[in-house]
């Protein structure tokens, strides 16, 4: 074959997810390029490839590209695949495929197994318009940034996220775009899957596994309480946001928070109608 980079998808959970095309990829190319070779190893040995590995990780990705586009460069084409799924979407590849194509090499797409497309297809939400975001930051000011930037996105928002920080991301739904209805996604074609559905406030209710990897889907849905709340005028806001903070001393922080409790809405929305009051 002709040097080229393929961007192989591999599976997300289920072994036998994966195509015919990336098994033979994954045997005639001289090296593959792995975010975790221990992961991809197994994969390996499941199918009887014996391909050799190198890693390429976020960490050493800089490093590892001038080698990978020597070897491409020279005649060898090179297999790039991630933990699981897609490599790119929110894993390492971006510099490697960039510098490739900078040089004029060919970058191939082997597609296949996306937990992102899986929740979609499974979710009974419509999905014709839809904003990836990956995962949100873990530094508490930089996610209320990050939340508060995304009222203004139409249609459903589709995030990533750590077990561990699943409850504090919901929470961050809640307080910035409202009660919004939202599907939970975990361990996609695993043993252990489970996809749960419901309005952010019952699923902070729910117990919520702290294993496996979530893809979050946040619907355009808002409960009617939450819009009927919506009533409340930007004006009123300004009015009510002035009285606290210049009668009752409150900070603009506090006053924000007093008004979203007081009225049922959004954070965010509080900020937009008093910014610059």
């Amino acid at each position: 074959m002709p040097a080229t980079l393929f961007v192989v998808s591999t599976p997300i959970g289920n072994l036998e997810d994966i195509t015919l095309r990336a098994l033979r990829t994954l045997r005639e190319v001289a090296v593959i390029a792995a975010e975790d070779t221990r992961r991809t190893g197994h994969l390996l040995q499941h199918y009887q490839i014996a391909t050799p590995m190198v890693s390429l990780h976020e960490h050493n990705e800089r490093e590892r590209t001038p080698g990978l586009l020597a070897r491409l460069a020279g005649g060898e084409s090179v297999a790039l695949v991630s933990d699981a799924g897609t490599p790119l979407i929110s894993d390492p590849g971006f510099h490697l495929v960039r510098e490739v194509l900078a040089t004029g090499i060919a970058v191939e797409a082997v597609p296949g197994a996306s937990s992102l497309t899986a929740a979609l297809a499974v979710s009974g939400l419509r999905v014709e318009r839809f904003t990836f975001l990956g995962f949100p930051p873990a530094r508490s000011g930089q996610r209320t940034t990050w939340f508060g930037s995304l009222s203004d996105l139409a249609g459903m928002l589709v995030l990533f996220e750590a077990p561990h920080r699943i409850r504090a991301t919901l929470e961050d739904v809640r307080t910035h775009l409202g009660e919004r209805f939202v599907v939970l996604a975990r361990e996609l074609t695993k043993i252990h899957e489970t996809v749960s559905r419901g309005w952010v406030s019952d699923l902070l209710n729910r117990p919520l596994d702290a294993r496996g990897e979530y893809v979050i889907l946040v619907s355009d849905q808002i409960h009617e309480t939450d819009a009927a709340s919506e009533a409340v005028s930007d004006e009123q806001l300004k009015s009510e946001f002035g009285v606290l903070t210049n009668l009752a001393e409150l900070s603009a922080r506090d006053a924000v928070a007093a008004l979203a409790e007081r009225h049922g809405v959004a954070r965010q929305r509080v900020y937009k109608a008093t910014r610059g009051h």
